[in-house]
């Protein structure tokens, strides 16, 4: 699982021109879900995103307040194209979860975090629809988190996989040039037939 965390003055997601969710200073969360995620997942992206420390105390130190020691809010928006693994210059999603399944999974999520925190103060976008996001980031801060699966980067491994897989089936299917001359029947009256190295084994084993 993958987040970016912004600070922000206000914030607020539109869809079809029409303003659905609004909050003032606080942080906005782009959330992008993985198809490995799991509950565990869940729980560490939760507890990290109420308790980063972003904002400054009453004596104006920074990085000493999380969001919740401040009582602001939160923007949560669903974010799959944070799943994106580049094919050349192509954005290529398969890594992030399917939709049918990532909705159910990003409810959870909202659900944890008004568990966790003040359900009144959790805002969110709209799953699955086409969305404008206004962030005023303050700042800027922009801080970028990930779950503890997605940091021993098990995607890449598994991409790595896949191409080796290709690679072998393909060796398989198509025979280089010196196996089709080796597996190619020799034609007896050819005079190349018994010259170079493999003649002279031949001759060798005749009497």
């Amino acid at each position: 699982m993958k987040a970016i965390i912004q600070l922000v003055t206000q914030a607020s997601v539109t869809v079809g021109g029409e303003q659905i969710s609004s909050i003032g200073r606080g942080i906005c969360v782009l959330l992008g879900i993985s198809v490995e995620d799991t509950h565990k997942e869940l729980e560490h992206m939760v507890r990290k995103i109420l308790n980063l420390r972003v904002f400054e105390d009453e004596s104006g130190k920074h990085w000493s307040k999380s969001v919740m020691d401040k009582q602001y809010e939160v923007l949560c928006v669903s974010q799959f194209t944070l799943q994106c693994i580049l094919k050349g210059n192509k954005p290529d999603y398969h890594m992030a979860m399917p939709a049918e399944q990532a909705e159910s999974f990003y409810n959870n999520f909202i659900e944890q975090l008004k568990k966790a925190y003040k359900p009144e103060l959790i805002k969110v976008g709209k799953f699955g629809a086409y969305m404008q996001v206004n962030i005023q980031n303050d700042g800027p801060v922009t801080i970028e988190l990930e779950s503890p699966a997605a940091t021993m980067d098990p995607k890449q491994l598994t991409k790595l996989e896949k191409q080796q897989q290709r690679k072998e089936k393909t060796r398989t299917k198509v025979p280089s040039e010196s196996s089709r001359e080796r597996n190619a029947p020799r034609n007896k009256d050819d005079p190349s037939a018994s010259s170079g190295a493999e003649g002279d084994v031949s001759s060798e084993r005749e009497p």
